[in-house]
Parts: C-alpha cells; sequence; structure tokens
C-alpha cells in the first residue's frame, strides 16, 4: 500500500471551514477538469485547485471529521459537469465544492435526500450563455475505494478515480424535454454566481440579451 498519510492544515474543523479553505486560500485551476487531476496533497502544493480537485481533497478534510470520503458528480448539458463533496448530519445531506461560480460552492446539511441537495443548485447552474444546464446526479462514489492507490498523495494524476466517478450510474433531476418550463436566466442572479470569480470571458451582449429576456 502507498502512503495515504496526508498532512491537512490546521483548522479545517467543520465542513464550513473547509467551504472557506477551498474559497480563501486555493486560487481556481484554470486548466479544465480534462487536464489535471491532481490529488489532495498536490492540490496544497499547487495551492490551486478546479471541482474534481477540490471535492477530493474536502473529501479528505471530511474524512477526518469522521465522514467517509464522498463525492458526486452533477451531469450537465451544454456546460462542464461539478463535482461535490458529500457529508451527513444525521440523515440530511450537506455539500463542499470548489468552483468559479458562488453559487455552485457549499450546501448546509438540510436536504432529506442527494436529489433535493442537487436540486438546490439548478438555478445557479448556467453557462455563460444563461442557460441553465444541469440535469442529472450520478451516485455517490466512496473514495475508500481508492485507499491502496493513495489518491490522498499521489504524485500522479487521478484519471482512474475521475473516471470511476464520471461513470456512475445517474440518475435524472429534470425528467423530459425541459427547455419550455426551465424559463428565463434573471441577469441579476447571473452576476450574483459570478461574483469573485477568476478570469471567466463573458460573451458580448450576454447581460443585454438577458435583459431582454
Amino acid at each position: 500500500m502507498k502512503n495515504t498519510t496526508l498532512r491537512l492544515p490546521r483548522g479545517l474543523r467543520t465542513p464550513a471551514a473547509i467551504q472557506r479553505f477551498l474559497d480563501d486560500e486555493l486560487r481556481y485551476n484554470k486548466e479544465k477538469d480534462g487536464e489535471t487531476a491532481r490529488s489532495p496533497r498536490r492540490v496544497l502544493e499547487t495551492r490551486e485547485a478546479h471541482c474534481f480537485e477540490g471535492a477530493l481533497f474536502a473529501a479528505a478534510a471530511l474524512r477526518r471529521l469522521g465522514h467517509p470520503p464522498l463525492v458526486a458528480q452533477l451531469h450537465a448539458v451544454r456546460d462542464d459537469d461539478h463535482v461535490l463533496a458529500l457529508y451527513r448530519v444525521g440523515d440530511l445531506w450537506g455539500s463542499v465544492a470548489k468552483s468559479n461560480y458562488s453559487g455552485l460552492r457549499f450546501r448546509s446539511p438540510v436536504y432529506r435526500s442527494l436529489r433535493e441537495l442537487a436540486m438546490s443548485y439548478f438555478d445557479c447552474y448556467y453557462n455563460l450563455e444563461g442557460d441553465k444546464g444541469l440535469r442529472a446526479v450520478r451516485r455517490p462514489a466512496d473514495l475508500s475505494r481508492f485507499d491502496a492507490r493513495g489518491w490522498e498523495t499521489a504524485a500522479d494524476d487521478l484519471w482512474d478515480v475521475s473516471r470511476w466517478v464520471a461513470t456512475r450510474p445517474a440518475s435524472p433531476l429534470v425528467p423530459g424535454p425541459p427547455s419550455r418550463r426551465i424559463g428565463w436566466m434573471d441577469v441579476r442572479l447571473f452576476d450574483a454566481g459570478l461574483l469573485g470569480s477568476s478570469g471567466v470571458p463573458i460573451p458580448p451582449g450576454v447581460r443585454t440579451r438577458l435583459r431582454r429576456r
């Protein structure tokens, strides 16, 4: 077995503290999810992460708090998928996540099911054209499956972990053709979701078009 001892920063004593660390101490990794898949140790070394890398780091930190290292992938159309680190308090679900969009991060443990938790991301999950793309959530992946591979401290990219998370069975969140009932994207919510984002290129005319919808 490879060395699986990961030395985490002090102060990560709650899920909210883990989220603050992701937001305040790690730059957003502008490489797309298909280009890097760093372990939590590599995230600490580089001080940056995208959503998959941030979810793995959060899962490792949540594990120290007594939670199983669970992640789940949200599936979207016309947009990138998004990965959450999951935790439960009693029977209620919450999540921690790294994102360049402010609305796709932390969720308090108030959701009775994974579906409820996933649906809480729906209106905040949009692309830069203002299209709401969330469509499904994949079954949670327990990363302890990869303990022998040393997923917390691996020096190489975790493509095998990424593929496994991305190919878990998916449950649809928006059944049937949804375009007519999804409705329009409020330009204020669009701008709020990008608050504090890093290097997001807004296409010309998008805000004007959203105001006219």
